[in-house]
């Protein structure tokens, strides 16, 4: 299908998604969170892409919610709606690994899609914030509980309170993003670690995905036994075979997801 407010491709491996509301910075609206939606579901469902791409513009990867539509909202139309949740929750739940190349601003909702993804590159530009609390809500879409598991309680809560921004230098300190680059570097950076991943065992890497996840959700003991029976899991794929076998015979594997 053709998109309004995306770019979509694929590039090899990798499903690209870009962001394409520019008159806008890429705010998030219900017709942006349709699409986008529909677009991971494609990828989701074609075997040749392992990994996905998300961007915006070197401007801003997205400035947030829409506050035009959302302005008149009540709380029964947000929450029988559901507004962008659904979203959040499919990118948080993605079985395939999302590469986030972020640059400009990082705000609000666009904070919160950049954090469901698993890997964040950032241009040397970055502001990333949640200033929600400038207009007189909080981060309704995952913010209060993935930035604080990224940068702990203290900074979160400064973040939050405030409405402060920071910089994609801090960020990386803090363990929010994963790398920082020049901005005219970021998005092939990210392509860059999206095909490196999408080298590897489809069926490792998405059970490994699972298992970095369920840290976040179990406590330690329970944790550890879930890593270990899907480690057990993986000796049972033929791409446990072939990546033993191509280590021994000194040459690259060749992964088919099975």
């Amino acid at each position: 299908m053709g998109f309004e407010t995306l770019v979509v491709s694929k590039e090899g491996a990798l499903g690209c998604i870009s962001l394409n509301r520019p008159e806008a910075m890429n705010a998030l609206n219900a017709k942006l969170v349709t699409e986008l939606i529909v677009a991971l579901d494609e990828f989701e469902k074609d075997d040749g892409v392992r990994c996905v791409v998300i961007s915006g513009s070197e401007r801003a990867f997205s400035a947030g919610a829409d506050i035009k539509e959302m302005a008149d909202m009540t709380a029964i139309q947000m929450a029988m709606t559901g507004h962008f949740f659904p979203l959040w929750d499919k990118v948080g739940r993605y079985p395939k690994p999302v590469v986030a190349a972020l640059s400009g601003f990082v705000l609000g909702g666009g904070l919160e899609l950049a954090m469901s993804c698993d890997v964040l590159i950032a241009s040397e530009t970055t502001q990333l914030g949640q200033p929600e609390i400038d207009i007189g809500v909080m981060p309704g879409g995952g913010g209060t509980q993935r930035l604080t598991r990224a940068v702990g309680k203290y900074k979160a809560m400064e973040m939050i309170l405030t409405g402060k921004r920071i910089g994609a230098e801090e960020a990386k300190a803090l363990g929010l993003v994963s790398r920082v680059v020049p901005k005219e570097a970021y998005l092939s950076e990210a392509k860059k670690v999206g095909n490196e991943i999408a080298t590897r065992s489809p069926v490792a890497i998405r059970l490994a995905k699972m298992a970095v996840n369920k840290a976040f959700e179990m406590g330690l003991k329970d944790a550890l036994d879930f890593e270990r029976e899907l480690f057990y899991l993986l000796f049972a794929s033929e791409d446990k075979t072939e990546g033993m076998k191509a280590f021994m015979a000194k040459r690259r594997p060749e992964f088919k997801g099975k």
